[in-house]
């Protein structure tokens, strides 16, 4: 989600980089919280992030916070052998916020990383793991960090769409399930906990965000997660949920996604531009949804590449 508008309101109260406080440890949200990616909305404040919540058994979601205020979701698994983690935070500084949320835990060395989302905002910050740590990563994503500058490029990417990892007694599943937010997405899944972390395929009240997007192939990769045997649902950005919520959010972002994509077809039906289109374009009830102001525009040049067979 790089390169979006940070909006006024956060920019008024969210100072980013240097006021968060440590990680603490938290009961996953009730289900009467505000439905909202926004922070402030939610009753929170700067401080209370970065936030960490048992998921179930050594199994931990981390909240830290996007540069444009809404929270980035990391999630690690702690086994025999060491910890795992699943996408990293924007910067060194946010990620070594993620890292010593670990050490809280446990002193056991963290030793695999899957790059879930090869985005900058879940990868700004790998410089400071481990130098010995294993890349879990599809070609996709291995390529478009390669493209990118000062990134930390895995020297190796996996050679099929599903590998499994034995962290120490907890198996963990990286699952490429089609391109989603990216061309290289991979859903994060505890078959034993039933828990799948779906990172940028999931944003969780915020606007659909398509600057890499597939828009089509994306609504089959939430069909294919909403397939699955899953209790809990964490998303990449937005806050953690409780199960029963996670779902039901889930289940809505996809009818979003799936709102933009006909709005957009019927925009482009009528012959307009995409700068038209965006001065036209009816959102419904995901017209204030978080970061709307922004990623609209984004999304629909993306379906209007999608619809004339122009995407990468």
């Amino acid at each position: 989600m790089n390169g979006c508008v940070v909006p006024l309101r956060v920019m008024r109260s969210l100072i980013f980089a240097s006021a968060l406080s440590a990680a603490v440890l938290l009961a996953v949200p009730a289900a009467a919280q505000p439905r909202t990616a926004d922070p402030a909305k939610r009753g929170f404040k700067v401080a209370d992030f970065p936030r960490v919540t048992k998921l179930a058994d050594n199994i931990y979601g981390f909240e830290g916070l996007h540069p444009s205020g809404m929270p980035t979701v990391s999630l690690f698994v702690i086994g025999n052998d060491g910890v795992l983690i699943a996408d990293g935070q924007s910067n060194p500084a946010n990620t070594q916020q993620l890292l010593d949320a670990i050490a809280k835990v446990t002193p056991k060395p963290v030793k695999w990383y899957i790059v879930a989302s090869d985005h900058g905002d879940h990868t700004g910050g790998n410089s400071v793991l481990p130098k010995d740590i294993t890349y879990i990563v599809t070609p996709a994503s291995k390529a478009a960090l390669e493209r990118m500058k000062n990134a930390v490029v895995p020297p190796a990417a996996m050679s099929g769409d599903r590998q499994s990892i034995n962290v120490g007694g907890i198996e963990v599943q990286a699952i490429f399930a089609g391109r989603a937010h990216t061309g290289g997405d991979l859903l994060v899944y505890l078959p034993k906990q039933k828990i799948l972390f779906m990172s940028e395929a999931y944003l969780n009240r915020v606007f659909p965000a398509m600057r890499s997007a597939y828009p089509s192939e994306w609504l089959a990769v939430l069909d294919k997660a909403l397939a699955m045997d899953v209790d809990l649902y964490v998303p990449g950005h937005g806050f953690i949920e409780n199960a029963k919520a996670a779902r039901e959010e889930l289940v809505e972002y996809q009818k979003a996604m799936r709102y933009v994509i006909d709005e957009v077809k019927r925009l482009h039906k009528q012959g307009l531009s995409a700068d038209d289109a965006a001065k036209q374009a009816n959102w419904g009830p995901y017209k204030d949804w978080y970061l709307v102001e922004s990623q609209a525009p984004i999304a629909i040049r993306k379906i209007y590449e999608e619809i004339e067979g122009k995407l990468k």
